[in-house]
């Protein structure tokens, strides 16, 4: 005998989970999706624009630090466009072809942003080597002129990001991209004062060296989040051993097996179990209260708001078609 698979959206209040108390506690989100939307679409414009003049200086300049800024506002400029894309998309009703939606596109946005990161770094790298071996005239006065706007472009665009819900992943993967060509144009601006004062034009492809480092700490840290999500690993957050001691205080709990946890999207983590139950829990009638309080539990111990158990009577476990952990 099992109580069908009910969902723990049914214990929340509106916008927020229930403490282990019982009450209902907020979220603390001050921002939305039309306001994240708003935030990329400001960076995204500042970014472009700004993009298109550099390569411009870049070419005068004969500069490879300005060239590899502008590749990497490249890769901003595709990856905030395309977080954008997975944002709406995210945004989909539930369908019966997509029974989540499709808010996992929030991740595949992450995941191509530190891919790209990556492909860009590989770029600059080998064009930097050659020029530390043979080094060109680099006008270090437009260097400066340049990367100095580009610092107050990318202070301007990092402001607006911050104020977007950066619990996102895809949202924290534009916000790395943008703070990551900050520290890149601060690097210039130095890279451009070394070439005026002592006329070393090797500052320049060392500059753009310094960014590649910074691009590729940034694309591991979006991918490690961004691949446990989508080889759906459990939650850091969550211990497995500790949600079953917690399920298995009730004492109508009798064994839990078949318990998994992974992440949908940023900050939505699922679990699933089937929780065996006495069969004086059955018999009377008190299955409804144990399953609001385990899901009450996992939301309000573990933040588990999407929570699916399945109660089962003892011996059950004998009629399933597989193992059991």
């Amino acid at each position: 005998m099992s109580d069908g698979h009910t969902e723990g959206h049914a214990l929340d209040g509106p916008g927020g989970h229930l403490n282990p108390d019982g009450r209902n506690r907020q979220h603390d989100h001050h921002v939305g999706p039309g306001s994240d939307q708003r935030y990329l679409t400001v960076t995204l414009v500042l970014l472009a624009a700004f993009m298109v003049f550099e390569v411009l200086a870049a070419v005068l300049a004969h500069s490879l630090a300005l060239l590899a800024d502008a590749g990497h506002m490249l890769a901003d400029v595709g990856a905030i466009g395309g977080s954008l894309l997975a944002m709406n998309m995210a945004a989909r009703p539930e369908t019966g072809s997509h029974t989540f939606g499709m808010k996992r596109a929030e991740i595949l946005a992450a995941a191509g942003n530190g891919i790209t990161l990556i492909v860009v770094a590989a770029l600059v790298t080998f064009e930097a080597i050659e020029r530390l071996a043979h080094p060109v005239k680099v006008h270090g006065a437009t260097l400066i002129a340049v990367a100095a706007v580009g610092v107050a472009v990318n202070l301007v665009a990092t402001l607006s990001l911050s104020k977007a819900n950066r619990r996102s992943l895809n949202v924290q993967g534009a916000y790395r991209h943008v703070v990551t060509d900050l520290y890149g144009f601060i690097g210039t601006v130095v890279a451009g004062i070394v070439i005026v004062t002592t006329h070393f034009s090797r500052a320049d492809s060392i500059a753009s060296l310094v960014v590649v480092g910074l691009m590729l700490k940034a694309a591991l840290e979006l991918l490690r989040p961004a691949l446990r999500i989508l080889l759906e690993a459990t939650p850091e957050d969550i211990d497995l051993d500790e949600v079953r001691r917690h399920l298995l205080e009730l004492h109508e709990v009798a064994s839990v097996h078949d318990l998994h946890a992974w992440t949908l999207t940023s900050s939505l983590p699922i679990l699933t179990a089937h929780v065996v139950v006495t069969d004086d829990c059955i018999s009377q009638g008190e299955i409804g209260r144990v399953l609001d309080h385990l899901q009450g539990c996992l939301a309000g111990h573990f933040d588990v708001a999407h929570s699916t158990l399945q109660l089962e009577a003892i011996g059950h476990i004998d009629h399933e078609f597989h193992g059991h952990a």
